[in-house]
């Protein structure tokens, strides 16, 4: 946020940013970065060496983000994805938890999907002046995004379907709750698609907290996933 303190003061919506408004001070900002940036991976480190590293990882490839990278189309997605499949490769780390690789799939090509349809949503609302706040949004248009969130959607069913099964396999449940799950999974995806298609999805956050279709297969993805773990 502080190096894109000026982009976002051009969009209709990142303007509203703490850094961006002035809420924080920059100088206050920075402290406090910098602050995070040593803090995370000595705090993960303290709790697992291994988690420490994954950690330290992301904080390396998020300031080459930040700096560099955001500006190269593809790449941009692809490190923003690789992210979030950090994360949960930090909290296995952590909790020395093993982790099946079409988990890893999945996170990786769900990570992608929602990513590409944040691009997606930013394009369309901004139009011409997209690559003013973003400057790899020049290298994109609509219909290959729509693409790309195709092939990324299509790759997160696939990839869960195959983590499921194998949840269902290696658990030896009586009935297939790991293999049910599959169906709020397929619905949420889709109605995401639908609310990209109709204008929004800018912010996946904020489109879950609103949109009650997605809140409810949310909430029976929960109950159907929490009794394959706790019961079958």
């Amino acid at each position: 946020d502080i190096q894109d303190v000026e982009q976002d003061r051009l969009h209709p919506k990142k303007k509203f940013r703490p850094i961006a408004s002035g809420t924080i001070p920059l100088p206050i900002a920075k402290v406090i970065g910098t602050l995070l940036l040593l803090g995370g991976p000595a705090l993960a480190a303290s709790i697992r060496l291994e988690a420490g590293g994954v950690v330290a990882l992301y904080a390396v490839l998020t300031i080459a983000y930040s700096t560099r990278l955001k500006h190269v189309a593809l790449l941009d997605l692809a490190i923003v994805a690789a992210g979030f499949v950090l994360r949960a490769m930090a909290g296995a780390a952590g909790t020395e938890t093993p982790m099946s690789n079409w988990f890893v799939l999945c996170t990786t090509f769900g990570s992608f999907f929602i990513v590409a349809g944040k691009r997606f949503a930013e394009l369309v609302e901004m139009g011409d002046q997209a690559a003013s706040t973003r400057a790899s949004l020049k290298s994109y248009t609509v219909s290959y995004l729509r693409q790309v969130l195709v092939v990324s959607c299509t790759a997160t069913v696939v990839t869960y379907c195959m983590w499921a099964f194998e949840n269902s396999t290696n658990s030896g449940e009586a009935f297939p709750f790991h293999s049910l799950s599959i169906i709020p999974m397929v619905l949420a995806l889709l109605r995401y698609l639908m609310v990209l298609e109709n204008g929004g999805g800018g912010a996946p956050e904020e489109v879950f907290m609103r949109d009650r279709s997605l809140q409810m297969y949310g909430l029976v993805w929960v109950v159907i996933y929490g009794l394959a773990v706790y019961i079958a």
